[in-house]
């Protein structure tokens, strides 16, 4: 069992932020990786859409034998782990409350933002999340459509990200948060962007490396932590890969091999 890949799936390249944190915490580990290039992005459809999504991309990763699931997308956590939990029995990690609790941890105000697509704001889920650690922390939050397609695009240091990024982010200022919370996968490919928008003294939790660190704990608990040298990583996208290689090779900052077009649907 130990030996099994853990597979990670996203509606694009953003998850590769979570794959690339796995691969600095756990570099023993085998991973499988699924962006659905096709039907990118996710935040934009409904949240029924989204379920039917995200319980075929995880049946596509359960039918190679993986040991646990990361749900790599925000918003696809969101609406649809429980529809997950329910329908898989391998261990499914989102990345909700890995980010949650670090922003609990962080302030000092109590005052949190929240960015992340439309779906993961208008349902809620970080700010239940944070307010259930602690109730006294305020939570401030913004919708940024235009990051997924500025990433997807490979435009992430593009000066139109940043002042696209100087417009999403005037109302979080002006509440005077000292936390933002980067509640996409696809949004800590743009931290430099942020931090030009920004300007110092607000702390950022990337969702991405607090996700892989729940990660490790849970495959130390359950005794699943794989031996060294394993496969390379494996790719699964649902649409051309020629984008994908080509971005996804910056955020890793290595060779993107064994990357395959599949159907899922």
């Amino acid at each position: 069992m130990a030996d099994r890949a853990i597979g990670v799936f996203d509606s694009g390249i953003g998850g590769l932020t979570v794959l690339k944190a796995l691969l600095s915490q756990l570099p023993g580990e085998s991973l499988i990786y699924l962006g659905d290039t096709a039907r990118v992005p996710y935040g934009t459809k409904s949240a029924q859409t989204v379920r039917r999504y995200a319980l075929e991309a995880a049946g596509f990763l359960v039918a190679r034998q993986v040991k646990l699931l990361v749900c790599a997308c925000n918003t696809a956590s969101s609406v649809a782990l429980s529809d997950l939990e329910d329908r898989f029995t391998q261990p499914i990690v989102g990345v909700i409350e890995p980010g949650a609790r670090r922003a609990a941890a962080l302030t000092r105000s109590g005052r949190v933002g929240i960015i992340g697509t439309e779906g993961t704001i208008k349902s809620g889920s970080y700010k239940r999340a944070v307010r259930a650690l602690n109730p006294d922390i305020e939570v401030f939050s913004a919708p940024c459509p235009l990051f997924v397609p500025l990433v997807e695009e490979g435009w992430a240091d593009h000066a139109v990200a940043v002042a696209v990024a100087r417009e999403y982010l005037a109302p979080l200022m002006a509440a005077g948060i000292d936390t933002l919370v980067l509640g996409c996968t696809h949004y800590p490919v743009l931290k430099s962007t942020l931090r030009q928008a920004m300007g110092p003294g607000i702390e950022l939790v990337d969702s991405a490396e607090e996700t892989a660190k729940t990660v490790a704990n849970m495959l130390r608990a359950g005794d699943l932590i794989r031996g060294d040298s394993p496969p390379a990583p494996r790719f699964f996208v649902t649409d051309e890969p020629d984008r994908f290689v080509r971005v996804g090779t910056g955020v890793l900052g290595i060779n993107l091999e064994r990357v395959e077009k599949v159907e899922i649907d």
